[in-house]
Formats: structure tokens, sequence, C-alpha cells
């Protein structure tokens, strides 16, 4: 069965069909949005003025916009403001044992959860907008600004807390509703977005001789090995053999089969990365537009490429590797609900001793996993800001594209399965990072 048989399958099944026209409907919503001005913004001016004094650091915010900060759109802080309020949310999961709680209380307490992570960031986002208002005004003398003051302030700041507000709504009512996970797709269609523009002035300057054909052909070889050996990564899995002991209950014999306890190589997928990015972004960002000579000393140092930068983000994936497997992986949960339903893994004492074996292999995966997060994110980075390649389409973007990529076809996958279809595999299904 071909490929274009199997797309045609999708369509065959109404509820798929709706799903899959609704996330496709709402994500062209979002890119009609990044490209509204902001009121009151010499948006033009002020666009060519951010990529030239943003530099590299720039590059990389807006790649998690879709390109909406640095025309200062509507949608110009994009969906970061969740994530740092996501990531606060679960450091105060652990931090605070209420919240530990209400995280352990199912779904009451994670839409409880959530809901103050729709406060948080409805916060972050105002202040981080106001913050934005200010510094326009302050920059070359308000000349990017129509009419400054604090009418222009709480305008801007309205104006972009509503459309990271909007957002939110849009990735959550995609969740939901559509197909995917809408956080992710949001940010997937905002990197997606401006590769066919950097694949054009790649070639631009190919024509005009400023770029070497042979490194252009040597990038994408390059490029294309990084997919590979993420999408390689992204479905391996170690399996730990589990059986189940045999029980009579009355007349009926349950139990006695042999299955396995499933641990993906990468546990966390792209979630270290983009934390890992918003810590380091943002301030970074802001200090570089602070005319102080050692402040800028430190913004540029903390621009991708850099031995600091580097330094700090895989510093900052390893973290959230860690935690982010301690916080959806409890090796005790999953050894009392072995012992609870008669299951073992075979010469392992059911109990602390199970827990501990776990734990012992999730750590050794875990390390494993944030060892390839690390060098997919930083090489290519450190490769294209040493060549000064002309757009930024580094291991970061290329690692969430393919992991939504395959998270989002999996989906898919699973309901042409579910419905008697062949999905995209001929062999088996495909396995996104949720296996």
């Amino acid at each position: 069965m071909s490929l274009l048989s199997n797309i045609q399958n999708i369509f065959k099944i109404p509820e798929l069909k709706n799903r899959v026209l609704f996330t496709l409907g709402l994500l062209a919503v979002y890119r009609i949005g990044a490209h509204i001005p902001t009121p009151g913004i010499n948006g033009e001016a002020l666009s060519k003025f951010l990529v030239e004094k943003g530099g590299a650091m720039m590059g990389f915010f807006d790649m998690f916009s879709g390109g909406a900060l640095s025309r200062v759109t509507i949608f110009a802080l994009g969906i970061m403001p969740y994530i740092s309020a996501s990531i606060i949310f679960q450091l105060l999961t652990v931090v605070i044992p209420a919240l530990g709680k209400l995280a352990k209380e199912g779904e009451a307490g994670r839409k409880k959860i959530t809901r103050y992570t729709r406060y948080a960031t409805v916060v972050i986002a105002a202040i981080q907008s106001f913050g934005i208002a200010v510094g326009l005004e302050g920059m070359s003398g308000g000349e990017f600004i129509q009419n400054p003051g604090w009418s222009f302030r709480l305008l801007t700041m309205i104006t972009l807390t509503s459309g990271t507000a909007f957002l939110m709504w849009l990735g959550e009512q995609i969740t939901e509703r559509g197909i995917g996970n809408g956080i992710s797709l949001i940010i997937f269609a905002g990197i997606v977005a401006q590769f066919p523009n950097a694949v054009v002035s790649t070639l631009q300057l190919v024509k005009a001789n400023e770029l070497a054909l042979f490194f252009v052909i040597f990038l994408t070889v390059l490029m294309i090995a990084v997919v590979g050996a993420i999408i390689f990564i992204e479905r391996g899995q170690r399996k730990i053999p589990v059986q189940y002991a045999k029980r009579v209950v009355g007349k009926k014999v349950f139990g006695g089969q042999s299955t396995h306890l499933p641990l993906k190589v990468n546990t966390s997928g792209v979630i270290p990365p983009i934390f890992a990015s918003s810590i380091i972004m943002f301030p970074a960002t802001v200090a570089g537009f602070i005319a102080i000579p050692w402040v800028q000393s430190i913004a540029k140092q903390l621009s991708p490429g850099t031995a600091i930068y580097s330094m700090l983000y895989v510093g900052l994936i390893f973290f959230f590797s860690y935690f982010y497997t301690a916080v959806v992986f409890n090796p005790v949960d999953i050894s009392e609900n072995l012992q609870k339903n008669g299951g073992f893994i075979p010469g392992i004492r059911p109990g602390q001793k199970t827990s501990e074996y776990i734990y012992r292999v999730l750590s050794r995966l875990t390390f494993v996993g944030a060892v390839y997060l690390a060098i997919v994110c930083v090489m290519p980075e450190l490769m294209i800001s040493q060549f000064n390649v002309p757009f930024y389409f580094g291991g970061t973007s290329l690692l969430i594209s393919v992991g939504v990529a395959l998270d989002t076809v999996s989906q898919i996958e699973s309901h042409l399965i579910t419905r008697s279809y062949e999905g995209f595999l001929k062999k088996g299904r495909l396995k996104g990072r949720r296996g």
C-alpha cells in the first residue's frame, strides 16, 4: 500500500478526518495571527533593528515564535510564557507538598494544576509584555513607537498577553479536539514555517557566490543524518521482562503470562531542550538591548556557539532530563503496582529490590538520553555558529520537529489500526515517544 493510499485512509474515518482538519485549521489561524502587527509600533523598522541587534540569540528565540518576535506581532511572546509557567509548577510540585498531593490525585488534581499554570502564564506574559513596551520606548530614542506613554504600554501589554493566552487556548483545543499535542504542534508550526524562507535565502547566497555549494550539500547531508539518528533513538526502548504468577479464583486461573515493561531511551523527549532554551534565551536577549559594556559582554557570551552557552545548555539539558524523568516515572509506584497484580521481574525480589533495579536501569537510560540530547542540540549549533550559516535550523529545532512529527503520526497510526486500516508502516505500529 502506497503512502498516498495511507493518507487517503485518514479521510475515510470521519472522526480522524475531523480531528486532522480541525488541527490544520487552528494552526492556520496561528500562522495568520503571527503576521498581525501590534498596534502603535513601526514593525518594519523595528524588525530590521532587532535582527541586526539581536544576532544569533534573537534568531534562536524568534524560532520558537515562528518569526512573530522579530516582527513584533500580536503573537510576539509565542507560547514560551506557558512553558515557563509549566517549568515553575513542575518544580513546585517537588518543593511544595500540597502541590505534590494535587499531582497525585489523578485527573482532578491535574486540572487544578493546569488552571494554576494558566493564571501564571497570564502573569508572566503581562510582565514580559510590559517590559517589552518599556524597552521599545527606550530604544533608539523611541523612533519605533508612534505615540509613547502609558497608553502605549498598557495597549502593548494587553495585546501581547492576549496573544499568548489565545495561543494557550489554541494549544488546549488542539490537544482535546484535534490530533497531537497542541502546544508542541504550535512550536513545530513556527519552526517549519521559517524553513522555506531559509532555503530560498541560502540558494540566493549560493547564486551570489557568497556560500559554497559543497558546504550547503554537506549541511543537507548532516541534517538528514541527524534526523535519522533522532528517529532511531526516539523509537529505542529498554524492555524489562515481567512475569505474572498464576492465581486461582474459584474455578478460573488468572495470570501466568510473560510481558515486558517498556522504558524509552529518551524518556523526557523534547522537554529538556525546550525548558533549557526558555531559561537561557530570555535573559540573554534582554541583556543584548542594554547599552552597558559588561552587560553586552554577558549577552555575547550567552549567544549560541559560545563555550559558556554550550556548558549552560548541556548542564540544563542533563538537569531537566533527570528531573522530568523523576516526575513522570516513580520506580516505587511501578514496583508496588507490579506486586499488587502478582507481577515480578525474573531474578529480582518484589518490593524494594524491584524498585531499586528499575531505578538503576532508568538512571542509565536517562544518562544515555541526556547525552544524546546534548549532542543533537549543541553540536550542530556549534558548527552553524562557527561556519556562519545564514539561517538558524540547528539540532534543537530538528529534534523538536522530528519528535513532534513522530508523536502526531503515532496518534494517527493508532486511529487507523484500531479501525482495521493499515498504518503508515506495513510491519507494526509506528511508536512515538509515548510508545
